[in-house]
């Protein structure tokens, strides 16, 4: 096996690696967007004080998209996981509105809203440079 060869291996094993890390990434930020979509069901008002004024908003509706959002996030990393054809495009479609929907709940949860963010990133990143390498 030349040096050539056994580089390209070593180089597509360790993009192998982080498609199933992306994967493993991805079931978890699917159970935490779920468990927080539960969060803002359940506890859906939330108050804001700015000055002298207090602002109640509800966050019923961001539940439901956090909720249905970590549901598929989570049945995607499952399929990555399976070797499915179609969970890369999928993985970053939802990774992709991951970042939006998190972006928008920046003024809720700053932090935890940008680990999320910064998981998605990665979770992109790694289905985009994966390439599987032909083995004859």
């Amino acid at each position: 096996m030349s040096q050539q060869t056994q580089h390209a291996r070593a180089g597509s094993d360790t993009v192998h690696g982080g498609v199933i890390f992306a994967a493993v990434l991805m079931i978890v930020a699917g159970v935490l967007a779920i468990l927080q979509g539960i969060g803002a069901i359940a506890e859906d008002d939330v108050y804001a004080r700015i000055g002298d004024y207090v602002f109640e908003f509800d966050l019923t509706g961001w539940g439901w998209i956090h909720l249905i959002l970590g549901i598929l996030v989570l049945l995607t990393g499952f399929a990555l996981l399976s070797g499915q054809g179609w969970s890369f495009i999928a993985g970053i479609i939802f990774a992709g509105l991951s970042i939006i929907a998190n972006f928008m709940w920046l003024p809720y949860t700053p932090v935890w809203s940008i680990i999320l963010i910064a998981i998605a990133i990665f979770v992109i990143w790694a289905l985009c440079v994966y390439r599987p390498v032909n083995r004859r």
